[in-house]
């Protein structure tokens, strides 16, 4: 009998994770080193380089967190909220309020500024809340909200917040890569992302960045950072230790080959015309879908090429249709979440998955399958 795992080849075309270019595989199956061994060092400064590219930024602490997104989500939150501190949490679908959560779970006080979902975040009421709240001094957002489809302006939620004294936390998990995400030149403190969206990587890691405002709060915070493993001030000493790294914990070796190679593809293509790449094919299938009946929810200036949520049409049984494009045609899309679940699809097209090929499959097959 025959004891080994063999997955089915699926078109990804759901939320995340996406298909993982061929080369990313391969990289990831070359031989394990040490994790303090001075040719892996090397790789951990070259993956470096390669975030500040695709975060657009110079911040020397940028690195890749070992754990998927959420993990990232954590480590900004826990090393830049402190315990019995105001924070402004802007929720305008699932992953706002996942920050909500661990806002309260450092025992700090989030102040929230909610949209309805598939709309981006509105940006008097996040400054109404900002001037209500003149003692609050870190403000959270979402950039490509997952579980929608929307995007919001975090450029200017920025400019606000700063005006407003507050360092800034952004979501970019869906975004890096995917839509133009400016770091340096919007001024962001702190922000995290995934690398199974729009880089095309398994899921496991988490790029984060932080400019040197954040930095210089997590070294002068009042309260140790309640999580050991994502502390920044002994994670540091890992990432940014020069040749002599102190051990913090063992890095995922191979999962950062993958990483290594999907940035070099990313540079290879050219991160604007990746940018460029998401937006044409995102706008081709928005065309295409409403075609044959099916319209995204999100108003065209706020909508994200690479994740669309299309209304379901009534009298369909939505997860039947789901099943049917996965067992019949191997194609994997999203069902709708919280206040969505039910109502809507969540269609991506990420990374290497950002195809007119898989734009035809998808389309095609949902065509067929409301036919019948």
């Amino acid at each position: 009998m025959n004891e080994h795992f063999t997955p089915p080849e699926r078109i990804l075309m759901g939320p995340g994770p996406s298909n993982v270019n061929p080369r990313v595989l391969e990289a990831m199956a070359l031989p394990t080193i040490g994790h303090l061994d001075p040719k892996f060092i090397e790789l951990m400064d070259k993956i470096k380089s390669f975030l500040k590219y695709a975060f657009k930024t110079k911040n020397e602490v940028t690195f890749a967190v070992s754990g998927p997104g959420s993990v990232g989500m954590e480590t900004c939150l826990v090393n830049l909220v402190e315990p019995g501190s105001k924070v402004i949490v802007c929720i305008n679908g699932v992953f706002g309020g996942r920050m909500k959560s661990i806002v309260e779970r450092c025992r700090a006080t989030p102040v929230i500024v909610e949209d309805p979902w598939g709309s981006a975040i509105n940006l008097q009421k996040f400054e109404d809340a900002l001037k209500q709240n003149p003692d609050a001094r870190v403000a959270v957002f979402v950039h490509a909200e997952t579980s929608t489809g929307a995007k919001s302006d975090i450029k200017t939620l920025t400019e606000i917040a700063h005006r407003y004294h507050c360092l800034t936390i952004a979501d970019t998990v869906t975004s890096l890569g995917g839509i133009p995400l400016l770091i340096d030149e919007w001024n962001i403190d702190a922000s995290y992302s995934g690398t199974q969206k729009c880089l095309s990587c398994p899921p496991g890691l988490s790029p984060v960045t932080f400019n040197e405002r954040a930095v210089d709060f997590i070294r002068n915070r009042k309260s140790p950072v309640q999580s050991w493993f994502m502390d920044l001030n002994l994670i540091l000493g890992y990432w940014s230790g020069g040749v002599k790294r102190a051990y913090h914990h063992t890095a995922p070796i191979n999962a950062l080959y993958g990483l290594h190679e999907a940035l070099l593809l990313l540079k290879e293509e050219g991160i604007e015309k990746s940018w460029q790449r998401h937006q044409l094919n995102g706008e081709k299938l928005v065309r295409e879908l409403a075609k044959i009946g099916l319209n995204s929810i999100v108003k065209v200036e706020e909508r994200l090429p690479e994740l669309t949520s299309v209304k379901i049409p009534e009298g369909i049984d939505e997860a039947n249709v789901r099943s049917k494009l996965l067992n019949d045609y191997d194609i994997e899309i999203g069902a709708g979440l919280g206040s969505l679940a039910g109502k809507v699809w969540r269609i991506g097209l990420m990374g290497y998955s950002s195809n007119n090929e898989n734009i035809e499959s998808c389309v095609n097959a949902l065509k067929e399958i409301l036919k019948k």
